[in-house]
């Protein structure tokens, strides 16, 4: 198994990926509205000269197209005891198709992630894990937290 980082050719695959994973939490109304802003959201991100943004992929080995990808930011709040300088790295985006599952490719993508996080001085890292992804996140030393979380949708006016 080949582990890569990704890059602008790859994009259309990663979109297809999320749209795998979405699926899982799919709530009635969705459509694909959100697919073109998303390709060029990350085709900007993933090709910028200083990216915050890294996705590390495992190409299909039956064919054309990506088996798995994982994707991560590093965000940059406040700083705090876990986190000096405010550096944090975001998990997302942590998705195998359904036919190439239980073959170690997310966790080599997201060991590759993390190791892209500990290059560029990250020292701590965040995700939001699924019934079905939180094993393999455990494994890899992710412990819950007391934090909650809570979200607002800014509709435009």
């Amino acid at each position: 198994m080949k582990i890569r980082q990704a890059t602008a050719a790859d994009v259309d695959e990663l979109v297809r990926l999320r749209a795998v994973l979405l699926k899982i939490f799919r709530s009635a109304g969705w459509n694909d509205d959100w697919r073109a802003p998303a390709r060029a959201s990350l085709l900007r991100r993933l090709t910028a000269p200083d990216p915050v943004l890294a996705a590390f992929v495992v190409e299909n080995p039956d064919g054309p197209g990506l088996a798995a990808c994982a994707v991560g930011v590093i965000d940059e709040h406040l700083g705090n005891p876990y986190s000096p300088d405010g550096r944090v790295g975001y998990v997302f985006n942590v998705v195998t198709d359904p036919g190439m599952r239980r073959r170690g490719y997310s966790r080599a993508c997201m060991e590759a992630l993390l190791g892209w996080f500990r290059d560029q001085g990250v020292r701590v890292a965040d995700l939001k894990a699924s019934p079905d992804g939180e094993p393999l996140y455990t494994a890899l030393g992710f412990a819950r937290t007391s934090e909650p979380a809570m979200r607002l949708r800014l509709e435009n006016p």
